[in-house]
C-alpha cells in the first residue's frame, strides 16, 4: 500500500506540464506492479462528470483537464480499480473536497479527488467505501474529508 499526493496543477502552466510528468512516472511504475496493490491519496483529478458537482464549469481548470482524467483512465486500463466508484455506481459524488469560497461545502458543491486504487484480488475484498463529510461547515478540520475504505 502507498500514499501519494498530487499537487494541484495550473492549466497552461510549467505546474501543469510538471503535474503531467509526476503522474507519468507515477503510472509507469504503478504499471510495473505485477501484485496486489493499494494506493491511496489526493490526486486533485475529477476522474468523471459524476466526480465533480460543476464538471460544466470546470472543463478548462487544472484538476478535471482532458490529460489528468486520461490518465485515470489508463490506470483503469492497467487493472486498477477506483474502489469508491466500484462501490457507488452511476451516482455523483461522493465528494471528498469542498473549495473554502462561496457555499460549496453547504451545497455539497464538491469534487471526488480523494481516491483509492487497487490492483488484483485486494480490489475485490472493498467492502465498504465512505467519506467522513462533517456535519456542519464549523465542523470541518479540512477543506478535504476523509475516504475511508474497508476490505474483507
Amino acid at each position: 500500500m502507498a500514499s501519494v499526493y498530487v499537487h494541484t496543477g495550473e492549466a497552461d502552466t510549467p505546474m501543469q506540464e510538471e503535474k503531467y510528468r509526476f503522474l507519468g512516472e507515477l503510472g509507469a511504475h504503478l504499471k510495473a506492479r505485477n501484485r496486489d496493490f493499494v494506493i491511496s491519496g489526493d490526486w486533485n483529478v475529477a476522474h468523471t462528470e459524476l466526480d465533480i458537482k460543476n464538471w460544466k464549469g470546470n472543463v478548462k481548470n487544472s484538476g478535471f483537464l482532458p490529460g489528468e482524467r486520461a490518465w485515470i483512465d489508463e490506470m483503469i486500463a492497467a487493472g486498477y480499480a477506483d474502489v469508491v466508484r466500484t462501490l457507488h455506481p452511476n451516482v455523483p459524488g461522493p465528494y471528498s473536497w469542498w473549495s473554502y469560497c462561496g457555499r460549496a461545502f453547504d451545497t455539497d458543491s464538491g469534487w471526488r479527488i480523494d481516491y483509492q486504487l487497487a490492483r488484483g484480488e485486494v480490489a475485490g475484498r472493498a467492502k465498504q467505501a465512505v467519506v467522513e463529510r462533517a456535519s456542519d461547515y464549523h465542523l470541518r478540520w479540512s477543506d478535504h474529508a476523509p475516504v475511508t475504505v474497508q476490505y474483507r
